[in-house]
């Protein structure tokens, strides 16, 4: 069967849950999937709750990850995800080397060396022990009380990242609207045999390609952050998945995944959504407009997205103006009446999300 753009939207929208009914829970989502960019906590949040079968508030996903059902931490690439604490060691065991490798320099430039890491894993490790969740400012003065230099900010940065590449740290629950930090054992205790190579590799595989397939095996790779020659790997040892061709390109398909009839859907997505930040290449979305440059740019400042069909059609942003927010929408491309009648009805969506009133306004 030929691949068309068609195609490959109406299967990843289903294998998402965005055109189909979602999941029962927030943690059922971020475990099918395997991880959730998720370097915006609100705009994460919401991507979450969107491919829930009720839609659930954000004071719901918030309770999940308070109480450890959801763990945030930076694997993968060199960015925040929404991961299971059933997974967390794994994947890092995994991943963490190839972003260490990315690191280097940085740490290099910082002097941040292996003693460094030593003396603030430490530290950070009494610091949290028993339950004790600091914020990053809390943990910040205990450092430099230690003689541990966090200026400038990049080193304090490091030092927090490097804490979570080798499974020491990871989120706790959050302080109002801050962050804290928790012992990766006492979120994550190690219930579970670790895989060998061979099985990280294909399990990650299996939960990339059923839930974002179809997509080769450079998009792969992207959102793994492993090298090609491992992404091809990790696909031929993860069963189930089957080539389909495309424009010289070799896209794989998971064959478990159910695939329905297609349906109208319209949604306000975040930026960093995985139904695009998931792919390397993302000019499947592109067929309404004429560049795709708002989900690619030359940066990490990607906006809040708009997608009729999974078509990409504008951008929003959210502004708070008193009790009410403001989804203040750019069309990229020409929207019909019942299009713009589809997203009043996604602001109504939102506004249950974050429950308070939400007005959408045309630019």
């Amino acid at each position: 069967m030929h691949v068309n753009a068609k195609e490959i939207v109406r299967r990843r929208l289903a294998g998402q849950w965005l055109s189909v009914p979602g999941l029962e829970s927030a943690s059922e989502v971020v475990e099918r999937q395997g991880a959730v960019q998720a370097q915006d906590y609100p705009g994460a949040v919401w991507a979450l709750s969107q491919r829930t079968r009720a839609g659930l508030s954000e004071a719901a996903i918030d309770a999940e990850i308070d109480s450890g059902q959801i763990l945030r931490t930076h694997v993968l690439r060199p960015t925040w995800h929404f991961v299971s604490p059933r997974d967390i060691r794994w994947m890092l065991a995994l991943t963490a080397p190839r972003v260490k490798q990315v690191m280097a320099s940085y740490n290099r430039k910082l002097e941040l060396t292996s003693a460094v890491f030593r003396r603030s894993h430490a530290i950070i490790e009494k610091a949290l022990a028993g339950g004790q969740h600091r914020t990053r400012t809390e943990l910040k003065s205990l450092l430099e009380r230690a003689k541990i230099s966090t200026t400038p900010s990049q080193r304090l940065g490091h030092l927090m990242m490097e804490a979570e590449l080798d499974a020491i740290v990871c989120s706790g629950p959050r302080r109002g609207k801050q962050s804290t930090y928790a012992l990766v054992d006492e979120r994550a205790p190690r219930t579970t045999q670790p895989y060998d190579r061979d099985e990280s590799l294909g399990a990650l595989a299996r939960r990339y390609f059923a839930t974002r397939s179809p997509a080769t095996a450079h998009d792969f790779a992207w959102w793994s952050g492993l090298t090609i020659g491992d992404a091809r790997r990790a696909i031929q040892v993860a069963g189930h998945l089957r080539a389909w061709r495309n424009d010289e390109r070799t896209y794989w398909l998971d064959d478990a995944a159910e695939v329905p009839r297609s349906k109208r859907t319209t949604h306000l997505l975040p930026n960093y959504d995985e139904y695009f930040i998931g792919y390397r290449d993302r000019s499947a979305i592109g067929g309404r407009i004429a560049s795709i440059a708002a989900v690619t740019g030359g940066n990490a400042l990607i906006s809040h997205v708009a997608f009729v069909d999974g078509m990409l059609v504008g951008g929003w942003r959210r502004l708070v103006e008193g009790n009410e927010v403001v989804v203040a929408f750019t069309p990229v491309a020409t929207l019909s009446p019942a299009e713009r009648r589809r997203f009043e009805a996604e602001s109504t969506r939102l506004a249950r999300f974050l429950g308070r009133p939400v007005a959408l306004r045309w630019k």
